[in-house]
């Protein structure tokens, strides 16, 4: 698979799922513009996969500030002739039950997960339709088609990312800009506490290498795909939750109280960004 043709923006590239994502749309001939709150971590990275800087550049902005947004794009749309793709994942999760939630982590959610990804759509938008193709990759969660309980929030956003995505890809049917949402399952990254990866542990939830996500969404990519769940027994669990939710109630509910004990096992503190 040739990426030749790709300049793609990712968000969230300093590690975890971007990091992997950069790597692999490299390693096939991509360029890449990569963003994250930390520069010098970005520019690790970069030398990291791309020891010349030909290919990679890197780019530091919080995504919550509009300053930044506009900025990032602006850069995004002139460097080398301009990005074609655009790749969303930067986010933010915070495992818990809701009754404990913080109203400042709630908003920061929706800022990060969802209204940051859909803002840069928005002013990236006009480029890309001016490119000969173009591609929008949402990367969200298979917790954005089944909602889990201790992930009530983190569930809502990424509802929203996977409506927002699929509206916007019906939208876009008649130009040469697709768009693609990508819902991982469990991913083994620094996104994840130690009473969440507990409570996977105990339940036997597989939780995937940043690789397996990198290569599912190149994999989405070169074959055209619209939405793509990773891993089963997740996969059938999406068909199960939409044909047969009282099912899915019941047997999620045997869980509530391990979920309710694994997340009061840790200390509450404000939600963080982290490149999934």
């Amino acid at each position: 698979m040739s990426l030749a043709w790709m300049n793609a923006l990712i968000t969230g590239a300093s590690g975890g799922i971007g990091a992997a994502v950069a790597d692999a749309l490299l390693r096939h001939g991509a360029t890449t513009v990569l963003t994250g709150r930390n520069l010098h971590t970005l520019q690790e990275l970069a030398t990291s996969i791309d020891p010349s800087h030909a290919r990679t550049c890197s780019i530091a902005a919080d995504l919550t500030s509009a300053t930044d947004r506009a900025r990032l794009c602006e850069l995004s749309m002139s460097w080398r002739g301009g990005v074609n793709t655009l790749i969303n994942i930067a986010g933010v999760a915070d495992f818990g039950m809701f009754s404990s939630a913080l109203a400042n982590d709630i908003d920061g959610a929706f800022e990060v997960n969802a209204l940051a990804p859909m803002h840069l759509c928005r002013a990236l938008l006009p480029h890309l339709l001016s490119r000969p193709r173009a591609h929008i990759v949402n990367v969200g969660s298979v917790f954005g088609t089944i909602a889990y309980p201790g992930h009530a929030v983190y569930s809502a956003t990424k509802f929203a990312m996977r409506g927002f995505s699929e509206a916007l890809r019906r939208e876009l049917s008649d130009t040469k800009v697709r768009v693609h949402y990508l819902a991982p399952r469990a991913t083994r990254t620094t996104f994840n506490s130690r009473a969440l990866e507990a409570y996977n542990e105990r339940f036997g939830i597989t939780m995937d290498p940043p690789v397996r996500v990198a290569t599912s969404l190149l994999e989405m990519l070169e074959r055209d795909r619209a939405e793509t769940v990773i891993g089963w027994p997740e996969k059938l669990f999406v068909r199960l939750n939409a044909l047969l939710p009282r099912l899915v109630d019941r047997a999620l509910a045997k869980q509530v109280p391990t979920i309710r004990t694994c997340a009061a096992s840790q200390d509450r503190s404000p939600a963080r960004v982290h490149p999934l």
